[in-house]
């Protein structure tokens, strides 16, 4: 898996999205029974973890709310002011620091569509941090070390469960920016 290729990004948008219709015709009892973003994400878990992702990038870890980095707790740069701030997202798809080529694979962020709005803005923000090349604009990327602050993530997606109209919000962030946004049936894909 390579950052910079749009191939490899393209290659996890779409096992991703493989995962997910899994996911939501295996579990959509979960979203009905209002169980918490974590009981999510770690059924989602289960179905990122198939046969598919296995083939492609068998080296790689699914983790749930996963914080370290390095033995350290995870950072990353958010914001016009370049706040630092400790992270912990999700579910993440990487390779817990063993290929410091290319560590980072996936990183999402789940939402309930209650919860505030700035709350979900600020998994936005992460996820644009988290999917740039650089966390200061200065670190560049020799193949041998890693930033000090988490970020060149493949893929970001931002996952909201809007139970009470039946439908997931899927976004996914590129290289700093929002790439796709798509809304999905919770029923019509069960």
């Amino acid at each position: 898996m390579n950052y910079e290729s749009d191939k490899d990004y393209q290659t996890l948008v779409e096992l991703f999205d493989v995962a997910n219709m899994a996911f939501l015709r295996a579990d959509k009892d979960l979203f009905y029974d209002g169980v918490s973003e974590r009981t999510l994400c770690g059924a989602l878990k289960r179905h990122i973890e198939n046969k598919k992702w296995r083939r492609i990038a068998p080296q790689y870890k699914v983790d749930v709310e996963y914080d370290r980095n390095d033995g350290e707790l995870k950072t990353v740069i958010v914001g016009e002011n370049r706040m630092i701030r400790s992270i912990t997202c999700d579910l993440i798809l990487h390779s817990r620091g063993k290929i410091v080529k290319q560590d980072n694979l996936i990183a999402l962020e789940m939402k309930k569509a209650y919860r505030d709005e700035q709350s979900k803005e600020d998994d936005r923000n992460r996820l644009m941090a988290l999917t740039k090349s650089s966390y200061d604009d200065i670190w560049s990327f020799d193949g041998r070390t890693l930033p000090k602050h988490v970020c060149r993530y493949i893929l970001g997606v931002y996952y909201e469960v809007d139970i009470r109209r039946e439908k997931i919000i899927v976004e996914f962030y590129r290289k700093g920016n929002l790439a796709e946004r798509k809304e999905i049936g919770i029923k019509e894909n069960s």
